[in-house]
């Protein structure tokens, strides 16, 4: 029937019409780096999380997937929000088929850390884009834990087949180059690590990772010294507690709506729920400087992230000398 019903759609051009000026609120989609987390850390934490602006894209649902395969159960209300029962640190179940990831390499990499920890294999595979992607940048600090590769295709790409150690040992490690994947990967594997596992990177990254285990309870510092060299120690084999996470709007998104209030005449906007972590605010903070009317307002934490409204009004912009 569905297929009949296709063959006699009907195609109506789509048509664009301006406005003199932009009104009203706009609720954008969920950030997908903090939706995968999320759902990870939701799945290592005790007790229930609520996840609530889940970005519901495949990558991210194929990081729900392996979580459910690995023993903690994911669900979906009328709502939209979604539940999971997490299964505590330290006690992920082996899975019992490949985790299939698709095309997300965020997933990919963030599960192999986390799972190079324990003792039982694992085997991640991917569709043809994400097997061309080598993993050996997340195996090989992974391995300090005393993680093994027991299969690998060419190059350290997919299928992947990794084994944890009977006793994951926390590790000292410098990332090469500037890699949020690389550095979260490493964390992840130090939370199963009895002791202190230290991350250092010389460029800061994305610290979503740091922040939300933070929220989830995980004893966690950040040094930072006056070069801006940074020290991330997790102390591993910690309790995990599940929270109610507002999933923020993904910043990059919510730049279309942004500008374009700022440059219609007569625009008045607020966009809801938006992502304030500084490592990923470098728009919004340009837009201000040349002189954007930006009002922040709501602030908020959630699950260790910063989240604001924003009120965006039409401006005269001027320009301004962006750094590289």
């Amino acid at each position: 029937m569905s297929s009949n019903l296709h063959s006699h759609a009907v195609r109506k051009p789509l048509a664009s019409n301006r406005v003199e000026a932009l009104g009203g609120t706009a609720a954008i989609p969920g950030d997908k780096s903090i939706s995968h987390r999320s759902v990870i850390f939701g799945g290592l934490a005790s007790g229930s999380t609520r996840i609530t602006g889940l970005l519901e894209g495949e990558d991210v649902i194929n990081s729900i997937r392996a979580m459910q395969a690995l023993g903690a159960k994911a669900d979906r209300n009328e709502n939209g929000e979604w539940h999971i029962q997490g299964m505590g640190n330290g006690l992920l179940l082996a899975p019992q088929s490949p985790l299939d990831f698709g095309n997300s390499g965020t997933g990919c990499r963030l599960f192999m850390g986390l799972l190079g920890a324990y003792d039982f294999e694992t085997t991640f595979i991917g569709d043809p884009s994400l097997s061309k992607r080598p993993m050996g940048r997340v195996l090989d600090p992974v391995a300090l834990c005393g993680m093994q590769v027991v299969r690998q295709s060419d190059g350290g790409r997919l299928p992947v087949t990794i084994r944890g150690p009977k006793t994951a040992a926390p590790t000292t490690y410098t990332v090469p180059m500037p890699s949020a994947q690389v550095k979260s990967a490493v964390l992840l594997a130090g939370l199963n690590a009895a002791g202190t596992t230290t991350v250092t990177e010389k460029v800061m990254t994305r610290d979503h990772t740091e922040k939300m285990l933070t929220g989830f309870g995980a004893n966690l510092e950040v040094e930072t010294d006056a070069d801006g060299t940074r020290h991330i120690c997790i102390e591993g084999q910690g309790k995990l507690t599940g929270q109610d996470i507002l999933v923020p709007a993904d910043p990059s998104s919510a730049a279309f709506p942004i500008v374009a209030a700022l440059i219609v005449p007569g625009s008045d906007i607020t966009v809801t729920g938006v992502l304030m972590n500084p490592a990923r605010t470098g728009l919004i903070t340009t837009l201000i400087e040349m002189g954007g009317d930006i009002e922040i307002m709501n602030e908020r934490l959630s699950g260790g992230e910063e989240i604001a409204d924003l009120r965006v009004r039409s401006s005269q912009l001027k320009g301004v000398t962006v750094p590289g």
